[in-house]
C-alpha cells in the first residue's frame, strides 16, 4: 500500500526536527540491517539433518518417472535403486550439485523498479500471495463462491497495491476446462500485475503453454531468459517420488531460464512420519533430491528451497498448516535449506486452518510468520489463504499486508548506541522528569510503524465507529484498492491478443488429447 497511503519521508536540520527515514517493504532495500535468529535447531542438529538426507538419496533413492530425466540422471552418475524408477544420487554428485547451484536468484517485474533480489541486503523478506485456492471470499459482503476468473483479476488488482506483496501466485479457478484452469489463470494474473508472477502447473501438457505466456509477456523467450518475469514450482510427489509432470516443469524452466521453487509438501503422519523431525527430514531429503536433478536438468537454474509444512489431524483426518507441529517443523526446514543448504529459502509465512478471518485464524498466521521470519525465511508465501490453502479472502490478504509490515520491522535489529539508547538525557533525568519534550524524542517520533488497517484508539472512540475492526478497515482498503486505476507496465495490446491465442490453442489441443486418450482408454 506504498503507493497509496504512505507518506514522504521529511528530514529536519540540526536534530530539531523529526527524522523520517524510509519505510522497507517489498520493494525497498534499506540495507545496513541485521536479522535476529530463532535457532530452533543449532549447527550439530543441522549436520545430523543434512547428513541424513543425503545418505537417503544416495543409499535409497528417489522415483523417477520422466524417461528423458531418467536417462539425463543415469548419464550424470545416477544409479539404480532397490525397485523400478528408482535412482540414487552418488553423495560426490550432490555435493556437486549444492556447489554449483546459484545462492541467489532475481525474480523480475514488469519493470526493474519491481525487480526482487534475493537474498535482499537488508537481509529481510517478501511476500506472495496463496496458490492453490479453489474457494474465494467476496470483500464486499464476505460471502463464499467458486473461484472465477474476475476473482484471480480482483486478487492481482489488489495484490498490485499492496507494499509487501513481492509477487503474485495464480489460484484455482472454475468456470473453463478443467484441464487447462491453470492457463487460464495464469494468463489472467500475467496480465493484470506489474509484478513477478508464479506458475504452478497443473498437468503435464499445460507447461509449454504457461512458458509460452510468460515469454509472450515479457516480449519474448530472449527478454524472458534475461529478465524472468516468472518463476515455476516443481514439487515432488511425497514420499520420495517426481511425477512427469514436475520433471517436465524443470526442464522447462532450464530452457527458458525461469527460476525454480523446488517445493517439497510432506504431512506429518501421512505422507512423512508424524514427528517433526522426520517430517523435517522428508522434505530436506525431496528437495535436495530436487537440487540434483536441478543441476542435472537445468543446469545453472536458480532453486529456491521451498519446504511447506503440513501434519495431518488424527481426529479428523484434515491437513493442517498452522498448528503447532507444522510451525515448529516450518522453522526448522527453513534453517536446514537456509544454514545447512545455503540456499534461497521460501516456505508459508501467512495461512491458517480456519474457513475465515477471524481471531483464530489472525493468531496462527502472526505465530506463523513470525516462526519462519526469525528463522531466516526470504519469502514468505500464502498471502490471503484461509483453510489449509483452500480458500482466498483479499480481506485477509490486506490484514496480512499489515501483519508483513509488522514483521519487518520487528525482524529489523536495531543498532545499539548511546543515541539509541538516548544517554546524555538518560543520565541525567530530572526528578520526575519525561522524554515528551526531548529533542531525541522529537528525532525520533516519526519513526514508528504506523499501521493501515489496525485499530489503536479508545474505547469512546470504538464506540462512536458502530465497533469497526480492523477486518472493518482492511475491507475499505479492499474495496479502494479496487478502484485505482491498473498498475503500469502491463502487456500491450499484441502480447494479450497472442497469450489469448495461447490459451485458446490450449483449450483446444489438449481438451482433444484428452479425449483422444479416453477413447484409447475405453477400447482396450
Amino acid at each position: 500500500m506504498a503507493d497509496l497511503l504512505e507518506r514522504p519521508a521529511r528530514r529536519g536540520g540540526r536534530g530539531r526536527a523529526p527524522v523520517e527515514e524510509p519505510v522497507p517493504h517489498a520493494f525497498r532495500d534499506v540495507g545496513r540491517a541485521r536479522r535476529p535468529g530463532s535457532a530452533l535447531l543449532d549447527d550439530a542438529a543441522i549436520a545430523q539433518v543434512v547428513g541424513r538426507a543425503k545418505a537417503l538419496l544416495a543409499d535409497y533413492g528417489v522415483i523417477v518417472m520422466h524417461r528423458e530425466a531418467a536417462q539425463r540422471l543415469a548419464a550424470a552418475g545416477a544409479r539404480d535403486g532397490r525397485d523400478a524408477n528408482r535412482y540414487r544420487f552418488p553423495i560426490p554428485l550432490i555435493e556437486e550439485a549444492l556447489a554449483t547451484t546459484p545462492r541467489s536468484v532475481r525474480l523480475c517485474g514488469k519493470s526493474p523498479e519491481r525487480d526482487l533480489p534475493l537474498p535482499r541486503h537488508d537481509l529481510g523478506f517478501v511476500m506472495r500471495t496463496g496458490t492453490g485456492a479453489h474457494g474465494f471470499v467476496d470483500p464486499h459482503d464476505g460471502s463464499y463462491h467458486k473461484m472465477m476468473l474476475d476473482d484471480v483479476g480482483m486478487i492481482a488488482q489488489i495484490a498490485s497495491h499492496l507494499d509487501e506483496v513481492g509477487f503474485i501466485a495464480h489460484p484455482f479457478v472454475h468456470g473453463v476446462p478443467e484441464l487447462t484452469a491453470d492457463i487460464h489463470s495464469f494468463a489472467r494474473v500475467v496480465t493484470s500485475t506489474d509484478k513477478h508472477c508464479w506458475i504452478q502447473p497443473y498437468n503435464k501438457e499445460n507447461v509449454a503453454y504457461l512458458l509460452r505466456i510468460a515469454a509472450a509477456a515479457a516480449g519474448g523467450e530472449d527478454r524472458l531468459r534475461a529478465r524472468p518475469i516468472a518463476s515455476c514450482i516443481v514439487c515432488s510427489f511425497t514420499p520420495l517420488e517426481f511425477k512427469v509432470m514436475d520433471l517436465e516443469a524443470m526442464l522447462a524452466c532450464g530452457r527458458y531460464g525461469v527460476p525454480i521453487h523446488a517445493c517439497s509438501l510432506p504431512s506429518g503422519g501421512g505422507t512423512a512420519p508424524i514427528t517433526v523431525p522426520g517430517l523435517v527430514l522428508m522434505a530436506a531429503a525431496e528437495i535436495l533430491a530436487m537440487v540434483v536433478m536441478a543441476h542435472v536438468l537445468a543446469p545453472g537454474a536458480p532453486v529456491i528451497a521451498t519446504p511447506l509444512m503440513f501434519t495431518l489431524d488424527m481426529r479428523t483426518g484434515r491437513s493442517l498448516q498452522a498448528c503447532v507441529e507444522s510451525l515448529q517443523a516450518a522453522g526448522m526446514a527453513i534453517e536446514v535449506v537456509k544454514r545447512g543448504f545455503g540456499l534461497v529459502a521460501h516456505t508459508y509465512g501467512a495461512g491458517s486452518d480456519t474457513p475465515d478471518v477471524d481471531v483464530q485464524s489472525m493468531a496462527e498466521r502472526a505465530l506463523l510468520g513470525q516462526t519462519v521470519s526469525l528463522a531466516g525465511a526470504d519469502i514468505l508465501g500464502g498471502v490471503g489463504q484461509l483453510e489449509c490453502a483452500t480458500v482466498f479472502s483479499p480481506v485477509q490478504a490486506v490484514l496480512d499486508n499489515e501483519v508483513g509490515g509488522m514483521l519487518r520491522r520487528f525482524s529489523r535489529m536495531p543498532e545499539i548506541n548511546d543515541e539509541t539508547f538516548d544517554w546524555p538525557e538518560l543520565s541525567s533525568i530530572r526528578a520526575g522528569g519525561h522524554f515528551l519534550d526531548s529533542r531525541h524524542t522529537l528525532r525520533h517520533c516519526r519513526q514508528q510503524l504506523v499501521p493501515h488497517a489496525f485499530l489503536r484508539q479508545g474505547r469512546d472512540d470504538y464506540e462512536k465507529s458502530g465497533r469497526r475492526t480492523a477486518a472493518d478497515a482492511a475491507r475499505d482498503i479492499c474495496l479502494e484498492l479496487m478502484a485505482k486505476a491498473p498498475p503500469p507496465g502491463l502487456p500491450d495490446e499484441t502480447a494479450r491478443r497472442e497469450i489469448e491465442a495461447i490459451v485458446a490453442d490450449a483449450d483446444r489441443e489438449i481438451l482433444a488429447l484428452a479425449k483422444a486418450n479416453a477413447g484409447a482408454r475405453a477400447e482396450i
